[in-house]
């Protein structure tokens, strides 16, 4: 299944979910998959504390257990991870999907 995966933190844990990200991402977990990686600086959005930092990943999983091997280990380095399924629809057949989906 496909996530956005939003990680925020302050500017003064970037050091350490750095290093705890590059490390991770050496040595990913099965079933994971890393499709892109964005990062938002400043304020990233309405709302967000000034001088904030949030990366914003497309990334796929086999497992729950894979999404949280990389999720945890960042929540514990000081970075707020907030994963979000993605239901992926073709462009121009929502309407094809949503019926499916509503049976």
């Amino acid at each position: 299944m496909k996530f956005l995966r939003f990680t925020m933190m302050d500017a003064a844990k970037v050091a350490e979910v750095s290093k705890v990200s590059d490390k991770m991402m050496a040595s990913l977990p099965p079933g994971y998959k890393m499709h892109s990686l964005y990062a938002c600086l400043g304020i990233p959005f309405p709302g967000a504390p000034a001088n904030a930092i949030v990366a914003v990943s497309v990334l796929e999983t086999d497992s729950s257990e894979a999404l949280t091997a990389t999720g945890y280990p960042l929540t514990l380095a000081g970075a707020s991870v907030w994963d979000v399924p993605v239901l992926e629809m073709p462009v121009g057949g929502a309407v094809e999907v949503e019926k499916k989906l509503r049976g």
